[in-house]
């Protein structure tokens, strides 16, 4: 067993290997305070040569009993991961990815396992940390290490991996891989801070990466790892030159094409002609054939950009395409738009909903409850496609969270806004960044359903092409050039900062200077957005759609809560069924009332007060006799609350009697006259009457 152990940031850190899941070609037992996971990496023995992409994959689990937890639900096992679970794996994936060699096809597999979760430490960024590890140690060809970092801000400090309660009053959540050196992985969300602090976060982590690719490199060092020895998967150099030759000058006119669908089907012909012409000296190669041809479309696509100054559908670097912004498109929903950005296009739809519609979430952290939902769905016909359906992926989920934590900080507050809020955005067409698609039709589509939101927010992909000397960044990315680029950068923001931030590469690392540039070029375009979709609608429609529920808070005694239950639920159902309504109930006294119409919302909330309400001096009161004694009756003015109306206050003149004037069970107008602090209510009838009655 080697192993190595440090203070890092102020919490034990360390990492061992060659004690658990010795098996695997490379384990790690990677722990931080009294957060620990094991990450194992395998490595098939022999390649896939019929594959034309490095199979990878990258799993995250945590396990129930890592905080002392049983899974709910009937199996009491963990199921299918999580949205957290899967956002986890993909930052670890999307951190080791771009590091493997081109031509590497054996199949990689690393499994995340979290073992012990102490409530305070992520346990997500570790996973980064390990996975590099744990690729190191099994001597797999992989260009790391790098490590993982999470940064906040509170106040004018930056903090490295805030716990759990610092996350809380972070204006700033940043998940960052890299070496030290260079930048391999963004991802994270913001309380519309600037780019000036978005710079200074990444800086701020340079160091503590560093620290954490030292300790690896020490660690491998004790462990005397082996590089594993592969044999790449290569294209035949007459193959490729004969497929260059046929195909060279038909895939240059075809780039020249502007539509999407008509370049597309031009490629796949000339792939099948080429396929055709080479049969007879290159059978069985049709997939290789493809390959190359593509291959040479994504070198001339750049060549193109860098001889000519322009991208490949004639715009500018910095030139975003035709935008149009339609909302209220659909009668029946409570909040619809259509966003339409060159070719890409989503359709997003808010629907309200009670505090019933909230999801529950149980998980490492314990149970709550989420108010604000956005669903991504990326149907096979928004590229032209025939798959069948089978529910989201990884990607569908991961963009759908993205477009959330854009849209999340915008949003009003429970008690200003008291519903639940659920947002699906149908991409009815793609060709390059359909998630930020979402994000701009997310927020047409709030106020057109008339949630408060502050402002607009907006979203923009950003792509690069770098050469040897020349670096080029293009605004709004279309398919090929995020295929054939180097960096997939999307930032999403209002007028007045940035909300939420990713970024991958494909190329090993990526330094400050292009960073800042790609983040002021974003910028620029945001705003460019933001007056088109205001053009479209300015602020949030004055009223919720008639479809919708209507939902009201307010607050009550929460001595009162008994009495408005009833036995078994009595009193609260009969005000339910009364007045069509639901009735939320928290601890502190705070309803939250919904119903169909604002009419029964109202029947509903009086009903409520009717039920809740507590006597106040000398305000009157319809009352009914419940006893009668010599000295005067007791009469019930609100439900649980009688007051003595003394003989004395009965009439102006005097009674000798009480059942003379009163009944048990009568009906009696009366004033409160006086109360103490013991409860005590003193009634008056006189008072009411004139002084001959």
């Amino acid at each position: 067993m080697q192993s190595v152990e440090v203070e890092f940031s102020g919490r034990l850190f360390s990492m061992e290997t060659g004690r658990f899941a010795k098996q695997a070609d490379g384990s790690i037992l990677i722990r931080y305070g009294d957060t620990m996971l094991i990450v194992t990496a395998c490595v098939s023995d022999e390649p896939k040569t019929d594959y034309n992409f490095f199979p990878l994959t990258v799993d995250y689990r945590e396990k129930a009993y890592a905080a002392g937890k049983i899974p709910g639900g009937f199996f009491k096992r963990e199921g299918r991961p999580q949205t957290r679970e899967i956002i986890s794996a993909r930052i670890t994936d999307r951190s080791i990815r771009p590091l493997f060699p081109d031509d590497f096809r054996y199949e990689v597999q690393v499994d995340i396992g979290v073992i012990s979760f102490d409530q305070e430490n992520d346990a997500d960024i570790l996973g980064i940390t390990g996975a590099s590890a744990a690729l190191l140690v099994a001597g797999i060809p992989f260009e790391g290490p790098i490590g993982g970092v999470r940064i906040g801000k509170i106040g004018d400090n930056y903090i490295l991996n805030p716990t759990l309660s610092e996350k809380e009053e972070s204006e700033l959540e940043l998940v960052i891989a890299g070496n030290g050196t260079d930048i391999i992985m963004v991802e994270g969300e913001a309380r519309e801070v600037s780019e000036e602090t978005i710079l200074g976060a990444l800086k701020f982590a340079m160091p503590y990466l560093k620290e954490l690719v030292n300790i690896q490199e020490e660690l491998v060092k004790k462990t005397k790892a082996r590089q594993m020895k592969y044999e790449p998967v290569e294209v035949p150099k007459e193959l490729y030159k004969a497929v260059e030759k046929k195909a060279e000058k038909d895939i240059e006119k075809c780039l020249k094409i502007r539509s999407k669908i008509e370049r597309g089907a031009s490629l796949k012909q000339i792939v099948n002609d080429v396929i055709e012409k080479l049969a007879e000296d290159f059978p069985e190669s049709e997939q290789q054939i493809s390959d190359i041809v593509y291959e040479i479309e994504g070198i001339l696509m750049r060549e193109h950009i860098f001889k000519n100054n322009e991208r490949i559908d004639g715009r500018k670097f910095n030139e975003i395409r035709d935008i149009s912004c339609e909302i209220g498109l659909l009668p029946r929903t409570h909040g619809s738009a259509l966003f339409t950005r060159g070719e890409t296009q989503s359709l997003s739809v808010v629907t309200l909903g009670t505090k019933l519609d909230e999801k529950r979430i149980e998980d490492l952290e314990g149970e709550s409850w989420k108010s604000f939902m956005l669903h991504y769905n990326f149907p096979a016909f928004s590229v032209g496609e025939i798959k069948p359906n089978r529910g989201p992926g990884r990607r569908e989920i991961g963009h759908g969270v993205l477009a959330e934590r854009a849209l999340q900080g915008i949003l009003p507050k429970e008690d200003v806004f008291p519903y639940t809020i659920r947002i699906v955005s149908d991409i009815l067409e793609s060709n390059g960044s359909s998630s930020m698609a979402t994000v701009c039709a997310g927020s047409l589509a709030l106020m057109d359903a008339a949630v408060p939101i502050k402002t607009a927010v907006a979203g923009l992909a950003l792509g690069l092409i770098k050469g040897e000397k020349e670096v080029v960044i293009l605004s709004d990315i279309m398919g090929e050039e995020d295929h054939h680029g180097d960096m997939d950068f999307k930032v999403a923001g209002t007028k007045d900062g940035i909300t939420a931030f990713q970024m991958d590469i494909k190329i090993t690392g990526l330094d400050f200077d292009i960073m800042e540039k790609a983040l002021y070029q974003a910028q620029e375009g945001r705003m460019k957005i933001l007056d088109i979709m205001n053009s479209a609608i300015q602020k949030p429609r004055d009223d919720i759609s008639m479809y919708a529920p209507r939902i009201q808070t307010m607050k009550i005694n929460p001595e009162k809560i008994g009495g408005l239950i009833g036995t078994g639920g009595k009193v609260i159902r009969a005000i339910q069924e009364d007045s069509n309504s639901n009735i939320a109930i928290e601890d502190d006294g705070t309803l939250t009332v919904s119903a169909k119409t604002k009419e029964d919302l109202n029947k509903a909330i009086q009903l409520i007060k009717d039920a809740t309400e507590e006597p106040e001096l000398n305000k009157v009161y319809s009352g009914v006799v419940k006893t009668i004694t010599n000295f005067g009756a007791f009469v019930e003015i609100l439900p649980g609350y009688e007051g003595l109306l003394h003989i004395s206050e009965i009439e102006h003149k005097r009674t000798t009697s009480v059942e003379s004037v009163l009944k048990v069970g009568q009906q009696v107008d009366v004033k409160v006259i006086g109360m103490d602090d013991n409860g005590k209510i003193r009634l008056s009838r006189k008072a009411l009457l004139k002084k001959d009655q």
